[in-house]
């Protein structure tokens, strides 16, 4: 395989165009949540704009919260599913519900907390008054 650097991308170059390791992105090959990439002749990792896409699709499921265990369930859906969006993104939806609503949940006992919080330093500086 010839390599084009506007078809083709090494796992260097990927990871810097991405933002993350080349161990990760050999994690994510492991892992299944990635397919397996194109080889060289020399067994160099090739990947092209379809695996890009996909890392890309893995990495915001993981800024938006989910597992990896997620999205290995997610993957698996997607091998099994060949890409159909029906049968996948009812069960990403449900996903992402669960972890808004888990952070919903966090906001409001950090909100708690800061109420807590405010109390104890107004008793403080009542108590205190040279303190600021």
């Amino acid at each position: 395989m010839k390599l084009s650097s506007d078809e083709y991308f090494q796992i260097g170059d990927l990871a810097k165009a991405v933002g993350v390791t080349t161990r990760t992105i050999r994690l994510y090959e492991q892992m299944g949540l990635t397919a397996p990439p194109q080889r060289t002749e020399g067994n160099i990792r090739v990947y092209t704009k379809p695996d890009i896409k996909r890392l890309k699709f893995v990495l915001k499921l993981k800024e938006l919260g989910l597992t990896l265990q997620e999205m290995q369930e997610l993957a698996q859906m997607y091998k099994e599913k060949q890409e159909v969006p029906e049968t996948i993104m009812p069960r990403l939806v449900e996903l992402l519900d669960f972890h808004m609503n888990s952070i919903k949940e966090k906001v409001q006992r950090l909100q708690s907390l800061e109420k807590e919080i405010s109390g104890y330093r107004e008793k403080i500086l009542s108590y205190y008054p040279t303190v600021k």
